[in-house]
C-alpha cells in the first residue's frame, strides 16, 4: 500500500514550476488531499496566514517548496527581500508545524533548501559535509544563507522538541514550465527565450553576460519532483541530502548546445562585464541513492528538447509572473 494512502498534503508554492510536479506527484501515489495555496490567499511570510494555511488544510505532511527566486539580476536587485521573505516563510512555517505537532505529529517536513548555500569555493563535487567551509557567492548569498538557516532551525527544533523536519538541497533545476519572467528566469530559459526571439527576427547575434567560464549542474523538474516524494517516503534523517544530476556542464558549452536546440544559427557575445556568479557547481549525489534509493534519469539533451519544444508551442510573454521554488 502506498505510504501516501490517507495522508493529507500540504505542498507550499504547489502551483509553481517544481511544487506543481512535487504535488502531481503526490496525488498519483494516493495522498486523499493535496493543498496547494497561492500567495493571494496565504502570505506564509506572516504568521497568521501560515496558522489559517495549517488550519485548512491539517496536513500528514508538509513539503516546503515556496520561495522567492530569480536568477544572478535579480538576486542584485532584491538582496533584502530575497532574505527576507525566504526566511520568514520557513521560519514561520516551521514554527507553527512543530506547535501542531504535540497535538498531531506530522509523518514528515520536508524542507527545500538550494544549491546557493555553498560556499563559493566549495571543493568539487560538493558534498553536504562542506556546507560551512566558507561565505556563499556573492550574487546570491542572501538568498542562499536565508535558506540554509532553516537547516539550522530544522535540526535545532529536531534536537530540542523532536520535530523530525528534513532537509534537502536540490540543484540549478530546469523544464518545461519554467519561468520566462525576465526580471526572474534563470539560464536556460533566459538563453531559450533570447536565442528563439533572435532567430525571429532575424538577428545576427545574442549577448550573454558573463565570460561563459563558469560550470553548472542543472536537474530536470520531473526528476526533482520524483526526489522529493522519494526522500519524503524513505529519509527521516537530520543530515542535509543534495539532489541532482552529477553532471558538470559549462556555461560556454551549455549556451552552444541550447543555440543549436533553437535553431538560431548566428553568433554569441560574451560581456564579461557582467557577474559570472559561483565558477563552478556540481554536487556529490551519493546520498540520495544510499539514503532514499533515488537517482536522476533524464539525460540533458532530452531535457533541453522538451524544454525548448514547450517554449516553441505554448510562448508565453512578459507577463508571466515569477513562480515559488
Amino acid at each position: 500500500m502506498s505510504w501516501w494512502a490517507g495522508k493529507r498534503v500540504l505542498v507550499t508554492g504547489g502551483a509553481g514550476f517544481l511544487g506543481s510536479r512535487v504535488a502531481a506527484k503526490v496525488r498519483e501515489r494516493g495522498a486523499s488531499g493535496v493543498f496547494t495555496p497561492r500567495s493571494r490567499e496565504f502570505d506564509l511570510t506572516r504568521r497568521e496566514d501560515v496558522e489559517k494555511c495549517l488550519e485548512a488544510s491539517r496536513p500528514d505532511v508538509v513539503i516546503h517548496a515556496a520561495a522567492k527566486v530569480g536568477g544572478i539580476g535579480a538576486n542584485r536587485l532584491h538582496p533584502g527581500s530575497f532574505f527576507r521573505d525566504n526566511a520568514l516563510m520557513g521560519i514561520h512555517l516551521i514554527e507553527a508545524c512543530c506547535v501542531r505537532a504535540k497535538a498531531r505529529p506530522l509523518a514528515r517536513f520536508v524542507c527545500l533548501g538550494t544549491i546557493c548555500a555553498y560556499p563559493k569555493f566549495t571543493p568539487v563535487p560538493f558534498r553536504e559535509e562542506n556546507l560551512w567551509n566558507g561565505y556563499p557567492d556573492e550574487t546570491n548569498a542572501p538568498y542562499g544563507i536565508a535558506k540554509k538557516a532553516l537547516l539550522v532551525m530544522l535540526q535545532g527544533y529536531r534536537k530540542e522538541y523532536g520535530f523530525e523536519g528534513i532537509y534537502l538541497l536540490p540543484v540549478n533545476l530546469y523544464g518545461p514550465g519554467d519561468s520566462l519572467y525576465p526580471e526572474a528566469s534563470h539560464v536556460i530559459p533566459a538563453m531559450t527565450r533570447k536565442f528563439v526571439e533572435a532567430r525571429e527576427t532575424g538577428r545576427d547575434e545574442v549577448t550573454l553576460w558573463g565570460d561563459g567560464s563558469p560550470t553548472r549542474e542543472f536537474l530536470y523538474v520531473v526528476d526533482a519532483a520524483d526526489g522529493i516524494v522519494a526522500a519524503a517516503e524513505r529519509y527521516g534523517g537530520a543530515d542535509p541530502v543534495n539532489l541532482g544530476s552529477g553532471e558538470e556542464i559549462s556555461i560556454r558549452d551549455l549556451a552552444e548546445t541550447v543555440r543549436k536546440a533553437t535553431g538560431f544559427d548566428g553568433r554569441i557575445v560574451w560581456d564579461a562585464s557582467k557577474p559570472n556568479g559561483q565558477p563552478r557547481r556540481r554536487l556529490d549525489v551519493s546520498k540520495s541513492r544510499e539514503l532514499f534509493g533515488w537517482s536522476a534519469s533524464t539525460p540533458m539533451a532530452e531535457g533541453l528538447r522538451k524544454t525548448v519544444e514547450w517554449f516553441e508551442a505554448h510562448r508565453p510573454g512578459d507577463t508571466v509572473a515569477p513562480h515559488g521554488r
